[in-house]
């Protein structure tokens, strides 16, 4: 009896993405033609990630996550991009570094990101996590915390 192969970076990203976009509302007629409108790529490119055979740019992580309602790490994570150790050690990083002025280069060199699509998205990634920030920033009064003590 033989094992099945083990599915791709591209095929696992596919089958964490497509079900969460119909689940979203992307089916039917047109589905990936509004897929592509509402997260930039182009249609060929959600055509590529619909098959499974090749991974977007990492640019698109963050509104892929978005539209489809899944939480970028658990995108990042069950997808295949990242290990939930490196998902881990980003916040840990994140965490520790608040109010420095370590860049996002000298932190994926930290971290020993070297490959240029995961550096790019992991540049993405800490742009998202700015922007979740900066609308959380009102509510810090709360008494409930901010986007780093909700990870």
């Amino acid at each position: 009896m033989t094992d099945a192969p083990t599915p791709t970076r591209a095929q696992r990203f596919r089958d964490v993405v497509v079900p969460a976009a119909e689940r979203a509302g992307y089916t039917g007629h047109g589905a990936k033609a509004r897929f592509s409108r509402d997260t930039g790529m182009t249609d060929s490119t959600v055509t590529r990630l619909w098959q499974g055979t090749a991974l977007p740019d990492a640019r698109f992580y963050d509104r892929i996550a978005e539209v489809t309602d899944l939480d970028l790490g658990a995108l990042l994570v069950e997808g295949g991009i990242l290990s939930p150790e490196a998902l881990q050690s980003l916040s840990e990083t994140g965490r520790s570094q608040v109010g420095s002025d370590l860049t996002p280069d000298e932190a994926a060199d930290g971290l020993g990101i070297r490959d240029v699509a995961g550096r790019e998205m992991f540049h993405a990634t800490v742009e998202r996590l700015k922007r979740l920030e900066d609308q959380d920033a009102p509510r810090r009064d709360t008494g409930h915390g901010g986007a780093a003590a909700q990870m």
